[in-house]
């Protein structure tokens, strides 16, 4: 039986960042591999997919791939055009994200390989390309069962929880984790008793939601873009602080938690930095939570 794994082959938000002060934690935009006994899930196709691409069509036992999006804004699509797999004759590649249709689907994703943006387009890919229905509630990807659900993130952007069979595994790339919670407090002054018990009923519900969307994970990678001081300047852009991003996972009971979508402008000793309060926290609330830093390269073996 093959080894099963996840590897992240980019873990960067917003924009790729090829520079030596980012290289202990990689510069490459959303990817991630999970490999379970010789089936491949891709998660994003970020500059990441361009390496994966590259290994994948450099070995002939595996033939197939499914690429899973979250939404289509260009960090997380713009690796594809480059991706080795597509253009090679006996290939074939799922894709499957938001969108009202297939049609919907096709056309996000060959918008970016039109002139005058690109020199050639989707029609030159030579593997057998697959779009899976939006409608479709749960995929399967050998044994790996994929469901999705929405997120805090401008447009329509899914979060996918992929049970293994042994784990559960939760992808969420974007999303504003606490977005309401934060929003109503701002606000609270400005009504009466009665809406503000209004509010907290709201907020409440809306926390219970996230919680569940997460709960009880095995591995959550998720989107822990900002700093406090980040967050009060980017309120509303649709990425999480990542002191919201830990205090949810340990209310969630997650297991192993990978802070992702690093921001570009974070240097590897900022990200350390951020490592660091992060466990600082896991600690001041007598956690078991497991935290880790997503970076570029890091394989982790799947039970």
């Amino acid at each position: 039986m093959a080894k099963s794994y996840l590897h992240f082959w980019g873990v960067r938000g917003s924009h790729a960042s090829p520079f030596d002060s980012h290289l202990q934690v990689g510069g490459n935009t959303s990817c991630v591999e999970i490999n379970v006994n010789g089936h491949i899930l891709i998660c994003d196709a970020g500059t990441g997919i361009i390496t994966l691409g590259n290994k994948l069509a450099a070995q002939q036992n595996i033939k197939e791939v499914t690429v899973i999006l979250t939404h289509y804004h260009w960090d997380h699509i713009c690796g594809l055009p480059f991706f080795e797999p597509a253009f090679i004759p006996g290939w074939k590649i799922n894709f499957y994200g938001p969108g009202e249709s297939i049609q919907e689907m096709k056309q996000n994703l060959d918008s970016q390989m039109q002139a005058p943006y690109f020199p050639i387009n989707t029609e030159n890919w030579m593997a057998n390309i697959n779009y899976i229905p939006p409608s479709t509630k749960k995929i399967r990807v050998g044994d790996m069962v994929v469901k999705h659900h929405c997120v805090h993130h401008p447009g329509i952007t899914y979060g996918y929880t992929v049970d293994t069979g042994k784990q559960k595994i939760i992808y969420v790339s974007d999303n504003e984790c606490q977005f309401l919670d934060k929003s109503i407090k701002m606000k609270m002054t400005e009504f009466s008793e009665e809406e503000q018990t209004f509010l907290k009923e709201i907020n409440r519900g809306e926390y219970e939601y996230e919680l569940k969307s997460i709960k009880d994970a095995d591995i959550l990678i998720h989107d822990s873009q900002y700093t406090p001081e980040d967050y009060e300047i980017k309120r509303g852009w649709g990425h999480s602080c990542y002191v919201d991003v830990v205090n949810s996972s340990i209310d969630a009971g997650v297991k192993q938690l990978y802070l992702f979508h690093h921001d570009p402008s974070n240097d590897d000793s900022a990200i350390e930095e951020i490592h660091e309060k992060s466990i600082n926290i896991i600690q001041s609330r007598n956690s078991s939570l497991k935290c880790f830093i997503a970076r570029e390269g890091l394989e982790v073996e799947l039970n």
